[in-house]
C-alpha cells in the first residue's frame, strides 16, 4: 500500500517520520514523506504561550489530511491538542521512550549546582512553573528555534543551561554536543517521548494498514495523561505535567500545575486499576479541580500573558 506521511520539516520531526516511514516499508508498504511548516515552526520570535491557539505544531498537517494530501501525519504527541476536529482521529500512538526532562550545560551538571541568577532557556510554562518552584532566582527566559540552533546558543555562553526532552536527546544524538546532561525530576507533558499517528476517520484502510504501530502500554498511559489535560480544559502550552506508568494490573498518575512562576501549585500522585483506562484521568482532574485547580490556571494565564520572557 502506498502511504503518503505529512511532517513537519525541522530535524526531530524528520527523524521521526523516517522511524516510521521505515517500520511500515519493513511491513511491505510504500512510503512517501511529504515535508510542512507549521505556524508553531514559522513563528520563532514569539514564546508559544504568547502565540496562542491549539495545534500550533499539528494544523497544517490536519489539513493534508482532511484534503486527502497526505495518509497519515507522524507527531511528537505531547503536541497533540486532546480534541481533534471532525474527521481527524489518533489512530496509533507508539511505543514510548524516555519521558524525561533534561537540563544541557557546558559547564553545570545540575539544577541545583546553577549559579546564583543562572540563565536558562526553555519555551515551557510547565518547565518554567517547576524549575522555578526549585530556584525561584534563576532568569528563565524563551528559547525557541531548532534544536541546533538552541545547543549552538547554550555552546556560545548566551545560556547557562537548556531543557530539553531526553526522547529528543537520544533521537538526535545530542549527547556530544554538551559537557553535560542531567534527569530533572520534572512531571513531564501528557503523551511526552511517545508519537502518535493521526489520520483522516474516512481511512480505514491505512488505519488498518498501520495498526501494528500501536503500542498497547503507551495507549493506556496516554490516553489518562490527555484525559486529565482535556477534563482541566488545558491545551499543550499549559503550566501541566501528568506521567501516567503502567505496571501490571495497576497504573500509577503523577500530577501538577499551578503559576508559570512557580510559587503556588497544585501536586498529587495516586495509584488507579488499569481497567479505569482514561476514566483514571478524569477522576485524578476532578480532584484538582475541587482544589482549586481551573481557577489556579486561569491565574496562571494572566501572570504569563503579562509576563516578558
Amino acid at each position: 500500500m502506498k502511504i503518503r506521511i505529512a511532517s513537519r520539516k525541522s530535524a526531530l520531526a524528520m527523524w521521526q517520520s523516517e522511524h516510521i516511514k521505515k517500520r511500515l516499508e519493513a511491513a511491505g508498504h510504500e512510503c512517501e514523506i511529504i515535508k510542512m511548516s507549521t505556524k508553531g515552526d514559522v513563528i520563532l520570535d514569539t514564546p508559544l504561550a504568547k502565540i496562542g491557539g491549539k495545534g500550533l505544531f499539528t494544523k497544517e498537517l490536519e489539513n493534508a489530511l482532511l484534503e486527502g494530501r497526505a495518509d497519515i501525519a507522524v507527531h511528537s504527541l505531547k503536541d497533540v491538542p486532546t480534541r481533534f476536529e471532525a474527521g481527524l482521529e489518533l489512530a496509533c500512538v507508539c511505543s514510548r521512550e524516555n519521558t524525561d526532562d533534561c537540563l544541557l550545560s557546558m559547564n553545570y551538571t545540575s539544577l541545583e549546582g546553577l549559579r546564583l541568577g543562572a540563565r536558562v532557556g526553555t519555551t515551557s510554562l510547565r518547565r518554567r512553573m517547576q524549575i522555578l518552584a526549585r530556584r525561584p532566582d534563576l532568569k528563565v527566559i524563551s528559547l525557541r528555534g531548532n534544536v541546533n540552533s538552541r545547543i549552538s546558543k547554550l555552546q556560545n555562553g548566551v545560556f547557562d543551561a537548556i531543557i530539553l526532552a531526553q526522547a529528543g536527546i537520544t533521537r538526535l544524538g545530542l549527547e556530544k554536543l554538551v559537557n553535560h546532561i542531567s534527569p530533572l525530576g520534572t512531571v513531564p507533558a501528557m503523551g511526552q517521548g511517545a508519537l502518535g499517528i493521526e489520520i483522516a476517520s474516512a481511512n480505514r484502510a491505512v488505519k488498518e494498514a498501520i495498526a501494528f504501530l500501536n503500542d498497547e502500554k503507551s495507549v493506556i498511559e496516554t490516553s489518562i495523561e490527555r484525559a486529565f489535560v482535556d477534563t482541566l480544559n488545558g491545551g499543550c502550552q499549559a503550566p501541566i505535567g501528568v506521567l501516567a506508568v503502567l505496571s501490571g494490573d495497576k497504573v500509577r498518575v503523577k500530577a501538577i500545575l499551578g503559576l508559570v512562576d512557580g510559587s503556588e501549585i497544585l501536586s498529587a500522585e495516586r495509584e488507579f486499576c488499569a481497567k479505569l483506562g482514561s476514566e483514571a484521568g478524569v477522576i485524578l482532574a476532578g480532584e484538582f479541580i475541587a482544589r482549586g485547580a481551573k481557577e489556579l490556571l486561569e491565574r496562571s494565564e494572566q501572570m504569563s500573558n503579562a509576563m516578558e520572557f
